[in-house]
């Protein structure tokens, strides 16, 4: 049986990687992301390339409407979707106060709320079918006290760790994926110098899918790919916590 996997984010970054290696093992579609011009590039391209059924549905995340076009999707039992990554997110230029607090509550929706809902209404079939795999895209800054990203990033591996210790006893996989820097469109969208961070600190997003693919597949909670990371990881959740602090105000 071909599995379906629906990916948010799916146009670019992580999330078009989801799609690429998903697509190689066979799996159809469901591609979710703003920019429908972009989605209907993209679903061409991978049936072109691999020939998986691919569907797109062109939703903002940050509208009901949007949100609600995806949670029907997930809720849909003739067809049902077997894996879901929640990788949809950006990052805000500004440290929290100088945010406008409208940019903050979005910023919060897409890293928490939103995934948290496509999770429940994923759950629903997936424990009814007695399988199925959810991806929750954090990051490595979620072990770290730096700003409000990495608390929302800290919440969903939080949640990821119980969900997949709940779940996985009746099928089911949660597991947060949890990388570094990464060369993608995220950093440029946020208006940051890329220079400005070490070359060994960057990872490619090919094998940043690959692991985190390998390490869903063996039903972990966290996946944390690279070992310059999981160092960098085992320091910051053990380490004092104010020295943890002090260094990653430092490397903003």
């Amino acid at each position: 049986m071909v599995e379906t996997a629906l990916i948010t984010g799916a146009t670019a970054g992580l999330g078009a990687e989801f799609a690429e290696q998903l697509a190689a093992q066979g799996s159809a579609l469901v591609l979710v992301a703003r920019n429908a011009e972009r989605l209907g590039e993209k679903a061409a391209a991978l049936r072109s390339r691999f020939g998986v059924s691919v569907e797109v549905l062109a939703s903002d995340l940050h509208d009901d409407d949007g949100v609600s076009r995806v949670l029907a999707r997930l809720r849909d039992d003739s067809n049902p979707v077997s894996i879901l990554v929640n990788n949809a997110g950006y990052g805000l230029p500004h440290s929290f106060e100088e945010n406008p607090l409208a940019d903050e509550l979005n910023h919060a929706a897409i890293h928490l709320t939103v995934p948290l809902a496509l999770s429940h209404a994923a759950l629903q079939g997936m424990l009814a079918r007695g399988t199925g795999r959810i991806v929750n895209v954090a990051s490595v800054a979620g072990f770290t006290p730096r700003g409000s990203y990495s608390a929302l990033k800290a919440a969903m591996i939080n949640f990821s760790r119980w969900a997949n210790f709940t779940y996985r006893k009746r099928g089911v996989t949660v597991m947060a994926l949890c990388p570094g820097f990464v060369h993608t469109e995220f950093h440029q969208r946020m208006g940051m110098d890329k220079a400005s961070v070490p070359r060994w600190m960057w990872l490619d997003a090919r094998d940043v899918v690959r692991a985190a693919l390998k390490d869903l597949s063996t039903g972990k909670a966290v996946s944390i790919p690279s070992r310059r990371y999981k160092v960098l990881a085992f320091i910051a959740r053990n380490a004092p916590s104010s020295l943890v602090a002090t260094l990653a105000v430092r490397g903003r």
